[in-house]
């Protein structure tokens, strides 16, 4: 029961999300005024990109330990999906950006580090579509997920607030709890953080399980062309 639980309370969230997210009042505040309101959608899937990317950290660490391509499998899609939710939170950030900083892309410090962030799992995708052997595939491409993880945390967290910038929380600039996060905002954030999450988490087992099949199905037709 609980496996379909937590499914119908990603879908519950997220219609919450949606419609409490375009229609509770927001503060009236200069520069952000509606535009606040993509703090449900852009910060939340941030956050699923870190949860995913985690969750991919901890399976490539399994993998090396216990050398089970299923372990790789998984790591694989939780990244997968990092990624989409990476360019998602790009997206919107810039969206949000042209309506209060003037422009897109403006070479923020923050927006620099997402956008090497993506990049050095872009190269991750390259690197095991360019090794044909699985197990070295999954081994070296472990070790190098691993190395990319560990960069994200300064290029995403510790770089950005070392210089100036234009990004709440960074660069001495306040973040949204000290200045227009009211009561009311949280009531729909911290239930949008959760369904984001649950569903990247969903779209992870979902595409794992794919991954699971079409293995089978390859080792399936493998048997029956070594028995002819």
């Amino acid at each position: 029961m609980f496996r379909s639980l937590w499914k119908v309370a990603c879908v519950v969230l997220l219609c919450y999300t949606v419609i409490g997210g375009l229609l509770m009042p927001v503060p009236s505040m200069y520069i952000l005024n509606e535009t606040i309101r993509n703090l449900y959608f852009h910060v939340p899937m941030w956050f699923t990109m870190m949860v995913l990317f985690s969750c991919g950290f901890y399976y490539n660490l399994k993998f090396l330990r216990s050398g089970k391509l299923s372990d790789d499998f998984r790591a694989v899609e939780f990244i997968n999906v990092g990624i989409f939710f990476s360019l998602l939170g790009l997206v919107t950030g810039m969206e949000w950006a042209s309506e209060t900083w003037g422009k897109a892309w403006s070479n923020d410090p923050k927006q620099l580090g997402t956008a090497m962030c993506i990049l050095t799992y872009f190269a991750y995708v390259i690197l095991r579509g360019g090794i044909k052997d699985e197990e070295k595939r999954a081994r070296i491409s472990s070790v190098y997920a691993i190395f990319a993880f560990a960069l994200m945390m300064p290029l995403i967290f510790i770089l950005p607030r070392m210089v100036d910038s234009l990004h709440p929380g960074d660069g001495g600039n306040p973040g949204f709890n000290a200045y227009d996060l009211d009561n009311g905002m949280r009531l729909v954030f911290y239930p949008a953080v959760a369904g984001w999450i649950l569903l990247g988490l969903w779209l992870a087992q979902v595409k794992t399980r794919i991954r699971f099949l079409h293995e089978t199905i390859e080792n399936q037709t493998q048997i029956s062309f070594n028995k002819k």
